[in-house]
């Protein structure tokens, strides 16, 4: 009994340490977002208004000015690599989880985790010899397909390990009654996860928003609006990046507020397809 009581007591203490571990974790996670977010709102908070939403950027020596070209332009880009990277990352991941054998599949993923890990800039100068130097411009097509090689292999992993979280039996289920397997997958595999692979993808758009390395090489900015597909385009990181290197104290305010609004168009974009997710799939 003595001996049972101690083991009792240990596992008592063990729990309690692992759950004081688990929320400073937790709140560790959470004061971090909080403190970018209000160090950047503090920072850019003189600038953050109407006006810096709707209104160009201003001439050098000018008061005022704003993002909207800028702000208009990161949507299109971010726009343009979900279109090419998230179908294309869930077929890969479904194919993984469902089609691809032990071998092919363990290859594929292991190259989706290298391709993970690549810098950024590598996948910038990549697009730029393959798209920009035969196109003879830089092109907002190219800063989307740069961007969606970078959210690619992140929609696809995530897609894999979400749909193999769904019980097998949900499967054998579903084949016995005699539907096809790709029905299958479509219709009862896919809705199972998909809060985790929606999940995953808002991940991977977070990721790509406030990429600025491969833009340089791709879309090089325009501070006169979009103008097509195949012309050069304007976006938040690029504009943070100028103004923050500049040596002009206006522009570093308004590179703050332009840090802490993008922060927040992936804050409320992440919730909202969350939100919508969830309650249709509840």
């Amino acid at each position: 009994m003595v001996s049972g009581g101690r083991t009792y007591t240990r596992r008592k203490i063990t729990n309690y340490v692992m759950l004081s571990l688990c929320g400073a974790a937790t709140l560790l996670a959470v004061g971090i977002l909080v403190l970018v977010a209000g160090y950047t709102l503090v920072k850019g908070v003189s600038f953050l208004n109407l006006e810096f939403i709707t209104q160009t950027a201003a001439p050098l020596g000018e008061p005022g000015g704003g993002m909207r070209n800028e702000i208009i332009g990161t949507l299109i880009l971010v726009s343009l690599a979900s279109v090419m990277g998230i179908p294309v990352g869930l077929l890969a991941g479904a194919y993984l989880s469902e089609y691809g054998g032990a071998r092919v599949g363990e290859a594929v993923r292991l190259v989706a985790d290298v391709l993970t890990g690549v810098p950024s800039v590598v996948t910038g100068m990549f697009v730029y010899v393959l798209v920009v130097r035969p196109m003879g411009t830089f092109s907002a097509l190219a800063g989307g397909i740069a961007l969606a090689i970078i959210m690619l292999p992140v929609v696809a992993r995530t897609t894999d390990e979400m749909m193999r979280l769904v019980p097998t039996t949900y499967r054998e289920a579903a084949l016995a009654l005699g539907i096809t397997r790709w029905r299958m997958v479509v219709s009862v595999v896919m809705p199972g996860a998909m809060v985790g692979i929606v999940t995953g993808s808002m991940l991977a758009v977070a990721r790509i928003a406030g990429e600025t390395a491969p833009l340089i090489f791709t879309a090089l900015g325009n501070r006169f609006g979009f103008a097509g597909l195949t012309q050069p385009i304007s976006a938040m990181p690029l504009q943070i990046w100028r103004y923050a290197i500049s040596p002009y104290d206006s522009w570093h305010r308004q590179a703050w507020a332009a840090s802490f609004l993008l922060v927040m168009l992936v804050f409320v974009i992440s919730l909202v397809v969350r939100w919508l997710t969830t309650k249709r799939y509840r």
